[in-house]
């Protein structure tokens, strides 16, 4: 079974900055594509920013500029770096890989081609 463990949520003002990381087996960090995602209550999750097994990626143009997407290749670890947060960024977070891209190399932000999904941290901003 496919672990995809998130952590590093937590409430923050407005303006501030936050860190996720995702922590995966290695097998997985090294043969799947991972993304990050977000729902929001009330709303639809959405993507935010994938990778795939080539180091190249793809972020959403709703937080282009403000979100990125990094590596850590010694602790298995996709890191998700959020700046200049506001209360419309509230919601739950959420790292999920891509199994089924043989090739891993795709960068769709199709929600439906994730296979495995973590558990979610939440992020609460205030205003």
């Amino acid at each position: 079974q496919v672990q995809l463990v998130e952590s590093g949520g937590g409430s923050v003002q407005a303006g501030g900055s936050l860190t996720l990381s995702c922590a995966t087996s290695r097998h997985t960090y090294n043969k799947a594509g991972m993304g990050w995602f977000r729902q929001a209550p009330g709303k639809e999750r959405e993507a935010l920013d994938v990778t795939n097994c080539y180091v190249s990626t793809n972020i959403a143009t709703s937080v282009k500029g403000r979100f990125s997407i990094s590596r850590d290749n010694a602790k298995n670890t996709l890191t998700l770096h959020l700046n200049n947060l506001n209360p419309e960024d509230t919601a739950m977070y959420y790292c999920a890989a891509d199994y089924r891209d043989v090739y891993c190399y795709s960068l769709g932000l199709d929600q439906q081609r994730f296979n495995q999904w973590g558990q979610g941290t939440q992020v609460p901003v205030a205003s």
